[in-house]
């Protein structure tokens, strides 16, 4: 029975994927590794890191006896990854490759290529991550007749499949997936689901892979002042705010003193700095998104219904969930309030949401609300206007 489930584990040359096809193995699957490659590089001593990952891959594939093939989604990555990541930074963001590597490349032309062009009945990867599907389920679904329309019926009977975390909380990569479409995620498996890192290593170790675990040079430098969010004055010179990030020390010759980068302006190239790691100008708990995507492709029925829902949010990984609520809008972005502010909300990152072990999603930011220190500008302004007020007015002199 086994034998007759063909897997394409994706194989990366590291750890948690050799492992993965490993145990997809050890299950009777009939497995083939294949190796992406997405990016032509050479390390310090010259040699190409694709080319030592591949061969990492292939001598796995060896040990386990599994045949192994090789696909190039260079031009891909280029168009869908890096083109958008350029995109971004020109506009001051910080994007995430690693999401959109995983939505656009192993999710999307991986997925096609494992089901259509070798004809498997199942994909897997290395992912820390767990989803609602027993394995049996998710070979059913190779069998499932596709719709014969565009666009599936509302009223189909279709159980969602959801994505949930792994079992190891802190290498869950459930983050890294928030963008995956429904469709992939039904085909995929996830044999690292109920494993922590820590045993993982062992198994590698023990199966006798002894291997490797495994540049923002592309844009023009847009130079810029370096200026104090709190009285305006030029504190030195950068050679390009694409390089920085929120919330990183920037560094500034002659200042003795630590300063942290707090907002940018991207028309005048300034980039507004602070003298305190924790400062006001960093902390906001308001930030919409552009179209949220919904893992289930569907927003949950209780914020289609009255707007608003309660959930958790993230933009970095690992970072603990803050609780937030979140509110629709017409155009299917989001509004997320967070129950307390965040140090460094950075546009460009993506907010994915979390229910209990579910991951709902994400939606990259693209605006943010007004930072603490803004807030208390205001109230002080607010304050002293009034004070003004009700001072009382000089009698005229008689």
């Amino acid at each position: 029975m086994g034998l007759m489930r063909h897997v394409v584990c994706a194989m990366s040359g590291g750890v948690d994927s050799s492992v993965a096809a490993l145990l997809l193995k050890r299950r009777g699957y009939n497995v083939t590794g294949v190796f992406m490659k997405n990016w032509d590089s050479l390390d310090e001593s010259g040699v190409c890191s694709t080319e030592r990952d591949c061969e990492d891959a292939y001598r796995v594939c060896q040990i386990l006896d599994i045949p192994f093939h090789q696909v190039s989604y260079v031009k891909e990555y280029w168009h869908d990854v890096f083109s958008q990541l350029l995109k971004e930074y020109e506009k001051g963001r910080t994007p995430n490759p690693d999401i959109l590597c995983n939505k656009h490349i192993k999710f999307n032309h991986f997925h096609k290529y494992a089901m259509h062009t070798l004809g498997a009945q199942a994909m897997a990867t290395g992912h820390y991550a767990r989803s609602s599907q027993e394995d049996e389920e998710v070979f059913q679904q190779a069998h499932a007749s596709p719709p014969a329309t565009l666009f599936r019926d509302r009223f189909e009977i279709r159980n969602t499949v959801k994505l949930c975390k792994g079992a190891d909380l802190v290498k869950d990569q459930t983050f890294f997936l928030s963008q995956i479409s429904q469709d992939a995620l039904r085909q995929t498996l996830f044999p690292l689901a109920g494993l922590t890192k820590e045993f993982v290593k062992k198994m590698a170790a023990e199966a006798g892979f002894h291997h490797v675990l495994k540049k923002k040079e592309y844009l023009e430098p847009n130079p810029g002042n370096f200026v104090s969010i709190e009285d305006g004055t030029v504190k030195g010179t950068h050679k390009g705010w694409f390089t920085l990030t929120l919330g990183q020390r920037a560094r500034i010759g002659g200042q003795k003193d630590a300063w942290f980068v707090v907002d940018k302006d991207i028309v005048t190239g300034d980039v507004f700095v602070a003298p305190t790691t924790n400062h006001p100008a960093l902390f906001r708990d308001t930030a919409r998104t552009e179209r949220f995507h919904w893992i289930a492709g569907d927003p949950p029925a209780e914020l289609v219904r009255t707007q608003m829902m309660e959930c958790q949010f993230r933009f970095i990984h690992q970072m603990p969930l803050v609780p937030c609520a979140v509110t629709l809008n017409m155009d299917g972005s989001v509004w997320i309030s967070l129950s307390r502010p965040v140090r460094a909300l950075t546009p460009g990152q993506f907010a994915v949401l979390y229910k209990g072990d579910d991951c709902l999603g994400s939606g990259k930011i693209i605006q943010l609300g007004p930072s603490e220190h803004t807030l208390q500008k205001g109230r002080e302004r607010l304050v002293a206007s009034q004070n003004q007020k009700d001072e009382p007015t000089p009698e005229p002199a008689s």
